[in-house]
């Protein structure tokens, strides 16, 4: 059994509904089980700013798969839910990223892990670091939560608990 992270964020509606069905999808294949799911937290953009907040979480994942099977997994959940990659860091419907898989190294075209970019993201490294603070990151030899405090307090004072909005009875 292998134990990995994913990272996934939507910033077109209904985000919390994409979401939800990518870790149904996830949930429902054979060979995966989610095992922890961070809270929901709305995030600025990043790279490409003039677009929505992101709704972003990461989940904790049990699988009998290798990590480019994972992928190829994760890459038709996007697909089924409708992802377009117009332009890099655009908006989008769903984004499932591989963060971690075991102590995996990876410096494929095609899968980089660890996630290249996780250390330098509070999107990634807060919620993360809320389902999993000891996890040591290989390339760094340092715990999540050790690496959200490298971070500028700036960027993690942006990222938001997010709570679904309560209908009026």
């Amino acid at each position: 059994m292998n134990k990995t992270f994913i990272g996934l964020g939507s910033n077109i509606e209904p985000r919390k509904q994409y979401l939800d069905q990518a870790i149904e999808k996830l949930n429902n294949q054979p060979h995966i089980h989610v095992t922890k799911m961070s809270s929901v937290y709305e995030t600025p953009p990043v790279g490409y700013i003039d677009q929505r907040p992101f709704l972003n979480m990461v989940v904790e994942l049990e699988v009998k798969l290798e990590s480019l099977q994972l992928l190829a997994v994760c890459q038709q959940i996007e697909t089924d839910l409708d992802r377009k990659r117009t332009f890099e860091n655009g908006p989008r419907t769903i984004d499932l990223d591989i963060l971690l898989f075991n102590d995996e190294y990876r410096d494929l075209d095609s899968l980089q892990l660890p996630h290249p970019r996780m250390v330098e993201r509070a999107f990634v490294l807060v919620p993360l670091c809320e389902i999993a603070p000891n996890q040591i990151v290989p390339t760094t030899d340092k715990a999540i939560e050790e690496l959200l405090l490298d971070l500028p307090k700036e960027d993690i004072q942006e990222i938001i608990r997010w709570e679904e909005p309560r209908h009026k009875a």
